[in-house]
């Protein structure tokens, strides 16, 4: 059985999601600069088998791109040149940060560990990620 990882692509930092090996359920793995979020998957690819990243591709809520997909399409770039057995599939993010944030304000996270600036990354890639296993069903 093989994992399913999903990248939430931002400026700064990029929040990573896996999912079990029976590609069910999703969990966060965490948030991370580019070298450091490569590197996490490299371990990743070491200990299971994943030929699958979904990276969060951002539209407006018309439908239009923009500069946050531009920056989706250089990180799939990169991805792509690093790990080339790797298929990344880009799927449509609308809303994964407003539904991460509402899950960690309903999840009873203190204030101080809401204002982490990782959280909503790692989160998003969650919800990111469990949107795709939900449609695959």
């Amino acid at each position: 059985m093989e994992r399913i990882l999903a990248v939430d692509v931002g400026e700064v930092r990029h929040g990573l999601a896996q999912s079990d090996p029976m590609g069910i359920f999703a969990s966060p793995v965490g948030s991370f600069d580019l070298n450091g979020l490569l590197d996490r998957i490299a371990q990743i690819l070491s200990q299971s088998t994943v030929t699958t990243v979904v990276v969060g591709w951002p539209m407006t809520m018309k439908g239009n791109e923009g500069e946050a997909t531009r920056r989706s399409e250089r990180f799939i770039q990169t991805l792509t040149t690093r790990f080339p057995t790797l298929n990344a599939v880009p799927f449509d993010e609308r809303l994964t940060s407003v539904m991460a944030q509402r899950t960690i304000l309903d999840s009873g996270v203190s204030k101080k560990r809401r204002q982490e600036k990782g959280l909503v990354d790692a989160v998003a890639a969650t919800h990111l990620l469990q949107l795709y296993l939900d449609q695959r069903r």
